[in-house]
């Protein structure tokens, strides 16, 4: 009798516990993107402009290319998790022709700040309903921007290796 009202206990402190965290979904998934947009204005502070066009080898892209792969797909996957259109098209924000540190940090934290507007104008409901992400996938609008934030950290990573072959020194670690 003893475990069953333990069991019992335990599951409801687990059911009361579920719509605290959903009530907060929101709010850490713009705290997430404001800490990805601070720690990728590190990066591209870190790279000196003239190093902007540098590319490791001939067939990768340049660390001002990386930096607006990135933040192409920060607007796709932002717009296609509030339901509406990418303000670019594929591949369309590389080929633009000023990639000067000053033009593509604005270009890339004015990515970020669509991000973030999109998901303040997202209540914690929406952010749990399921879509279906490229016509394929099956997910939440949340877990379409988990997805985005995982590119972007991904692309970001990357250029940890450019910065440094630049002579540069990376931003620390930012997990917090």
């Amino acid at each position: 009798m003893k475990s069953a009202k333990l069991l019992l206990a335990t599951g409801a402190a687990l059911c009361l516990s579920l719509p605290m965290y959903a009530q907060h979904a929101t709010a850490n998934v713009i705290k997430e993107w404001e800490r990805a947009k601070d720690y990728t204005k590190q990066y591209l502070d870190a790279m000196p402009d003239a190093s902007y066009g540098f590319k490791p080898t001939p067939e990768m892209r340049s660390f001002a290319d990386q930096m607006l792969h990135l933040t192409e797909d920060n607007y796709l996957f932002a717009a296609l998790a509030a339901g509406s259109t990418p303000p670019y098209k594929p591949g369309e924000l590389e080929k633009v022709g000023d990639k000067s540190k000053q033009a593509v940090t604005k270009v890339v934290l004015d990515g970020y700040d669509f991000v973030i507007d999109k998901v303040k104008h997202m209540t914690d409901a929406q952010l749990a309903e399921q879509i279906k992400l490229f016509g394929r996938f099956d997910m939440s609008r949340e877990t379409t921007l988990d997805k985005g934030f995982e590119h972007q950290t991904h692309h970001r990573g990357q250029t940890t290796v450019y910065i440094r072959l630049a002579g540069a020194k990376p931003p620390q670690e930012k997990l917090f």
